[in-house]
């Protein structure tokens, strides 16, 4: 039986999730057991399609490329144009919504409205935004809970690397005390330049050009992208309530060159660390520039590469190394979700 889907913003990563489908249709149908169809799309930008039956996905990715416009997709008999978000969510006949939408990382919205229309409709739902997930854990998992439906959230920390997934699945049974990481691949790509000697304003000024940094790179260099990331792997992966205020938070402006060669000539180097620290009832967690010894498995990730490790009982330190970005890593994190939903996994 199809797994029917809607799409809720249709942007880069959307575009990429449906190009993965696309491709992969034959083998996700054969040797996964997923046949997936998208019967509905709706982005504020690009216009609203819902077909009950599934919409060609080719033509999709074409008049999108061609137009950007989904009001330029074919007529044909059944077709539904101009639901919004919502109407989408109550009205198609999808399994599961992918929440992709342009998300305000401060309040978590539209997203956290949508994930609980969805879960009012018995409805999954599969996201990549950070900031819903961050700022309202613990209540929409109840919610989900209390629907019987799956919440699929892989992509919220290091895209396609599976940072939560790995830890819940191939960790059970460790208690993991301590995890750190390296949840920022734009602080990562600036700090590798500097090292290389660049000043931070050209290093910034680089990951801007190659589309790593926003114009505005706040959320970025002021480690609150970190911050975000930290906290969600506290609640899923320890266990913890942390709430975004209990984690502090500094960033990478202030660090000069003469920072660098005094990491260099003691065998340090500088990265931007997210931590947070189980040790009895208490919890510390932080993010903020440390110098860490080269021998230490984070210092080795260099460029726009992420990486965590988990402090675990049983099995020691263990590092996770991966793209935490990208078209097509963040449109796997939401193809694996769905797998497992399909599975009747987490």
């Amino acid at each position: 039986m199809a797994h029917k889907i809607a799409l809720l913003g249709f942007g880069t990563v959307g575009q990429g999730f449906a190009e993965i489908l696309r491709d992969k249709d034959k083998v996700l149908r054969d040797d996964v057991g997923l046949d997936a169809k998208i019967v509905a799309i709706s982005d504020i930008m690009k216009g609203s399609i819902y077909h009950p039956d599934g919409l060609d996905i080719t033509e999709i990715l074409r008049v999108v490329k061609e137009t950007g416009r989904l009001d330029d997709y074919p007529e044909v008999p059944g077709l539904i144009r101009g639901w919004d978000s919502f109407q989408t969510i109550a009205e198609s006949n999808a399994d599961t919504v992918v929440e992709i939408t342009y998300t305000d990382v401060k309040t978590g919205q539209p997203a956290i409205d949508h994930c609980k229309a969805a879960f009012a409709n018995k409805k999954h739902v599969v996201m990549s935004n950070k900031g819903p997930v961050a700022l309202a854990y613990q209540e929409l998992s109840e919610l989900a809970k209390q629907n019987g439906v799956r919440w699929g959230i892989e992509g919220t920390v290091m895209s396609g690397t599976p940072s939560l997934r790995m830890p819940i699945v191939s960790l059970a049974g460790n208690e993991i005390t301590e995890i750190r990481g390296i949840l920022n691949g734009t602080t990562n790509y600036i700090l590798t330049k500097m090292e290389e000697g660049l000043s931070y304003e050209e290093a910034l000024a680089e990951a801007q050009a190659l589309g790593y940094a926003e114009a505005d790179p706040t959320s970025d260099v002021d480690g609150y992208d970190a911050q975000y990331k930290i906290v969600i792997l506290a609640n899923i992966v320890m266990g913890i309530p942390l709430k975004r205020d209990d984690v502090e938070c500094e960033g990478i402006r202030h660090l000069t060159q003469n920072d660098m060669e005094w990491a260099k000539s003691n065998g340090k180097r500088w990265k931007l660390i997210a931590k947070a620290k189980k040790a009895g009832d208490t919890i510390y967690a932080k993010v903020g520039l440390e110098a860490i010894a080269v021998s230490d498995p984070l210092a080795g990730v260099l460029g726009a590469t992420n990486a965590v490790t988990f402090d675990c009982d049983l099995a020691g330190p263990i590092t996770l190394v991966g793209a935490g970005a990208g078209r097509k890593e963040t449109g796997f994190s939401i193809l694996i979700d769905l797998i497992n939903i399909s599975r009747g996994q987490l």
